[in-house]
């Protein structure tokens, strides 16, 4: 009988009794298999992943905090950008609104979440930070349609930067801020709804 045989992981033809070093270890170790150059280089230089959470936030809820603690669980950074100028009649000053943020990620003990108020283009801004992804959350099918249209905008003026596109969870779903505004002046309970810090702002602006 021939000494040669066929070899299905090689292809080739292999002589009886020679192990395939490939395999085997050989002379080489147990680890034998071939190693890129750059192999190391991948995993030891990680690229930190920073993004930012536009929007007025007049005030801060209990479901943009949610988008925000879920955002922050997939980035290494998590910027939540105050919108200083919305065209929109506002409740609370850029300081107000930043600082009721603040108390919110403190409460949530989000460590890799920070507040900022900016101005201009979102993706400008998101620029000048070094943010590679914006974050937007979903409440209803509505909704989609506006973000959809703003994230092909978001494209079209910053191409290197990812829109990520969050869904509310079930028990926020019919929260928003004016909303809550109406509550709060109709004395409402706010209970649930945000923190205890934008609870006695609201019941500030709106002693009745």
């Amino acid at each position: 009988m021939d000494a040669n045989r066929w070899d299905p992981r090689r292809g080739l033809t292999a002589s009886r009794g020679k192990r395939d070093s490939m395999y085997e270890g050989d002379d080489l170790g147990p680890k034998a298999y071939p190693v890129r150059a750059n192999d190391g280089e991948a995993t030891s230089a990680h690229k930190r992943l920073m993004a930012v959470y536009p929007g007025s936030f007049d005030p801060v809820t209990r479901g943009h905090l949610d988008i925000a603690t879920r955002a922050a669980h997939l980035v290494d950074t998590l910027i939540v950008a105050v919108y200083a100028v919305p065209h929109k009649t506002l409740t609370f000053t850029t300081a107000e609104r930043v600082e009721l943020w603040r108390d919110a990620i403190r409460e949530a003990s989000l460590t890799n979440v920070e507040v900022e108020s900016y101005e201009g283009l979102t993706t400008e801004y998101a620029r000048s930070v070094g943010a590679q992804a914006i974050v937007r959350g979903l409440r209803a099918v509505s909704d989609f349609e506006v973000e959809f249209q703003q994230a092909l905008m978001y494209r079209n003026l910053a191409p290197e930067i990812e829109t990520l596109m969050i869904v509310t969870s079930l028990n926020h779903l019919f929260l928003s801020s004016s909303l809550l505004k109406e509550v709060a002046r109709l004395g409402g309970d706010l209970n649930g709804l945000v923190t205890s810090s934008v609870a006695s702002a609201l019941r500030a602006k709106f002693p009745g």
